[in-house]
């Protein structure tokens, strides 16, 4: 098992891990999401930029989980410390895959690369829903540190 960045050629591999993450997504919020389509250009704007990459886990039979993370910094406001953070967007291990330590892998390649970004933290969100994936990120030291919520109107 390697974790590296993935490249143009790894489209083709990365979609179907997309519409893993969007089942899981759509079975904790339908009312929010959706399964789509990453056309090239999703991927094309990632591999392009200064501040993002996703880190692919690949072995012998290709690519079977991934972690889209991106370097930002604390908003300008007064009260907010300046800060630069790692963001993951997404990362998701194929299911048949999970649970053999490969999300423990890419995470601490995540942490590495936030490391050589500058990063002072790493930040992620998650469904409260998704029992198994709070577990995964609290056993990897994440904690809560705000709550989102919503109102429908």
């Amino acid at each position: 098992m390697i974790i590296r960045k993935a490249t143009i050629q790894d489209i083709e591999q990365l979609r179907p891990l997309y519409i893993e993450l969007e089942r899981d997504a759509v079975i904790y919020q339908p009312e929010h999401f959706v399964i789509g389509y990453r056309d090239d250009g999703f991927f094309n704007s990632i591999f392009k930029s200064d501040t993002q990459d996703i880190l692919v886990a690949e072995c012998e039979s290709g690519i079977v989980g991934f972690c889209h993370i991106m370097i930002s910094h604390t908003k300008n406001v007064s009260c907010l410390k300046e800060q630069t953070y790692a963001y993951i967007q997404d990362l998701v291990v194929s299911e048949e895959r999970r649970n053999c330590g490969i999300g423990t892998k890419l995470m601490a390649a995540s942490k590495e690369y936030g490391r050589k970004h500058g990063a002072e933290f790493i930040r992620l969100s998650v469904f409260p829903k998704n029992i198994s994936g709070l577990r995964f990120y609290e056993r990897d030291g994440f904690c809560e540190m705000m709550k989102t919520l919503e109102c429908s109107i």
